[in-house]
């Protein structure tokens, strides 16, 4: 007579997907949900509703006419850690689009659409509406298009309230016109343009201080009174596009961008930078956020540490023609920009670096 062991035939009742933890109508309902999110980030180029096996993008209506593609891909760090324990999740979508976008700006591309990616233990449709109402918020201050994404229930991968996110995006730029360019020499000026805060990189760090300082999410934050400590922390990431895109088409003295991120001024400005060109930056030209002051207290780093972990203050640097440099910080300052020239390139010995001088303005 045949075993009846574990791989043998089962009886009883039949167990379905949402048995196992995987509910496909609450998908198909979050996707009715964020319907007019999508919409809100239409432009020429990208008019399509959600819904189908990819999005579509018509670069010759959005007016290129021999561009050249830029992809970036990015998340948001251990900061969505704060997101979820607090139950704040709109602002994270936020962050999430500037960390792509912010590196297209850099390459001198307009992003043109993103894509997301939402993965959770069981799908809330609450909170994954709330996320994908604020990448929607993001799309629209970098103008850029919603075109589709992807939600994943995974019991097993993640736990209770858990998720994580992914971000991917793509611009354009005309042929010739990527940044950074050629001639970037000494005497060449840095703009820097204000951060909103600390961002969304060092956040294993911001999380590590807040519990040795034994601080609840939701008291006064100690830098910042009348504020929560998860909503100071929650500031979302500032996106640069709209006005480095209408410095750059105004002015041709924009030479290179820096993207402020992990590895702070030390590590991202050299990026951009050819070998033989170093960069000085005074650090007494602009004033740091509060919660900087804070963070440093409590970590007891010096200001080389600080500058390399966290953004101190400036979230992109413009590296410009020293005569264009007054018309270029007269466009930021004019677009909302906060910016100020912060140094200037010399000339150096092989790989390029970053010197600092005066003191961290911490406020």
């Amino acid at each position: 007579m045949p075993s009846s062991g574990p791989s043998g035939p089962k009886t009883g009742a039949p167990v379905t997907y949402k048995d196992a933890g995987v509910d496909i109508d609450a998908g198909n309902a979050l996707v009715k949900a964020i319907k007019p999110f999508v919409r809100a980030t239409r432009r020429p180029g990208a008019d399509a509703d959600i819904g189908g096996f990819g999005g579509l993008f018509d670069l010759k209506a959005a007016g290129f006419s021999d561009p050249i593609l830029v992809a970036a891909n990015d998340g948001v760090g251990t900061k969505l850690k704060i997101a979820i324990e607090t139950g704040q999740h709109r602002t994270i979508g936020i962050d999430l689009v500037a960390m792509c976008v912010n590196d297209l700006i850099v390459q001198g591309a307009e992003p043109l659409f993103f894509l997301d990616y939402f993965a959770c233990s069981k799908l809330d449709n609450e909170v994954a509406t709330s996320v994908i109402e604020g990448i929607s918020v993001g799309c629209q201050l970098a103008g850029c298009a919603l075109i589709g994404g992807e939600t994943a229930e995974m019991p097993g991968m993640y736990s209770g309230g858990d998720y994580d996110l992914a971000g991917f995006s793509v611009g354009a730029a005309e042929r010739g016109e990527l940044l950074p360019r050629t001639d970037i020499a000494a005497g060449d000026v840095l703009i820097g343009l204000a951060s909103s805060g600390v961002h969304s990189n060092g956040y294993s760090l911001v999380r590590r201080l807040v519990e040795n300082a034994g601080l609840a999410w939701d008291t006064d934050a100690p830098f910042q009174p009348g504020t929560t400590l998860a909503a100071a922390l929650l500031e979302p990431t500032r996106i640069y596009v709209k006005p480095l895109l209408a410095a750059i088409r105004a002015s041709a003295g924009i030479k290179a961008l820096a993207h402020i991120t992990g590895g702070g001024l030390l590590e991202n400005i050299p990026r951009v930078l050819p070998d033989g060109i170093n960069a000085q930056i005074d650090l007494a030209t602009f004033k740091a956020p509060p919660v900087f002051g804070w963070l440093q207290q409590q970590a007891g780093l010096d200001t080389t540490e600080m500058t390399r972990t966290f953004n101190c203050g400036i979230g992109m640097v413009v590296v410009v023609d020293k005569a264009a440099a007054p018309d270029i910080l007269a466009t930021l300052n004019d677009a909302g920009e906060a910016a100020c020239i912060i140094g200037e390139l010399v000339a150096g010995d092989g790989a390029p670096s970053v010197t600092l001088s005066g003191d961290l303005g911490i406020v």
